[in-house]
């Protein structure tokens, strides 16, 4: 964590993807929740999240790949598990998410991604796999119909 202020680089596109969203979203890492506050803040993202709406492993008995992380922010947030949309960039964090019911976009476009992360996480069961945050946004695009929220 010494290395993240000078190390740690927002991906390019989330900014955007996030101010795109309609529907607030939710951070559920697989870290506690000093982490997760320290990058979101290195990376100048926090501003897109309300603080009860990050979600850490201390909330929860199971760790992923236990499903209890997401079921727990999908009941915080009043949200369908089956309705929600999990992008993750790890095969744990898509087996969770798959355990409770939820789509996966497996995230292929962070800095610590290797060359066989994107076949790893579709092994893992993530519907798609994406490089860059537009991707996403196209998605969700072709996903809302008329009238639909994103």
């Amino acid at each position: 964590m010494a290395a993240f202020p000078t190390r740690l680089r927002r991906v390019p596109g989330v900014s955007e993807l996030l101010d795109a969203l309609e529907t607030p979203g939710c951070v559920a890492p697989s870290s506690d929740l000093d982490r997760i506050e320290l990058c979101l803040g290195i990376t100048n993202l926090a501003g897109h999240f309300e603080p009860d709406r990050l979600f850490s492993t201390q909330m929860v008995a199971h760790a992923k790949p236990a499903p209890d992380l997401f079921l727990r922010s999908a009941e915080q947030c009043a949200a369908d598990p089956t309705g929600c949309l999990v992008v993750e960039d790890s095969p744990h964090g898509v087996a969770a998410a798959r355990a409770a019911g939820m789509d996966v976009v497996g995230f292929v476009g962070g800095g610590h991604a290797g060359p066989l992360l994107g076949a790893r996480l579709e092994s893992a069961g993530a519907d798609v796999v994406l490089g860059d945050p537009s991707g996403l946004l196209t998605l969700l695009s072709g996903l809302a119909g008329p009238g639909a929220a994103q």
